[in-house]
């Protein structure tokens, strides 16, 4: 198909960074997961990494529907269309975690990585879905561009998690061995 002739190296790329850095989120928060901390919460999870592994998934799904051999461009925009919405009333849902934890105080950063973002890349893929019958070449730029968003906001929010459970493990406590 003409439309995804050119996207296979780039869907290779993305959406094997994006399988591996899921496997390093969950080596480092296993790790991360025996050092005590000073303030352990289980909200924070599920408000913090969850999303995370949501988007690096969604890049990894994104990469596996745009890599397939569809006869056309309309069903694969069908198909991120809904990972679209889907992405946008997730994010939301974020955001209604984030405000109703209570384990840390979120900052702009946070909103930004958490909220903000993921909407715009979401957001993104609904756009794209509406314009893929007029405009398919633009489309799949503006599709990989939001692949390409969600996968460094998964790598900020893996790298910002780890360095706040590091800074916010107990003083008292010995560091690893």
């Amino acid at each position: 198909m003409t439309e995804l002739a050119g996207w296979e190296n780039f869907y290779v790329i993305v959406g094997g960074s994006a399988g591996a850095l899921i496997g390093l989120q969950f080596v480092a928060l296993s790790l991360i997961a025996n050092q005590p901390l000073a303030r352990a919460n289980a909200q924070t999870g599920g408000t913090f990494s969850t999303p995370t592994i949501i988007h690096f998934s969604a890049v990894l799904a994104l990469s596996a529907i745009l890599s397939a051999p569809w006869d056309g461009i309309t069903a694969p925009g069908y198909v991120y269309g809904v990972m679209g919405c889907a992405g946008v009333i997730y994010s939301a849902g974020v955001a209604w975690r984030i405000r109703r934890q209570t384990a840390y105080k979120p900052e702009f950063e946070d909103w930004l990585f958490h909220v903000i973002l993921p909407l715009v890349a979401y957001g993104i893929l609904v756009a794209c879905a509406i314009a893929t019958r007029q405009r398919s070449r633009e489309a799949l730029f503006g599709v990989g561009g939001a692949a390409l968003l969600l996968l460094l906001i998964g790598i900020h929010n893996t790298w910002d998690a780890v360095l706040y459970h590091v800074f916010t493990r107990r003083q008292d406590q010995p560091p690893p061995a």
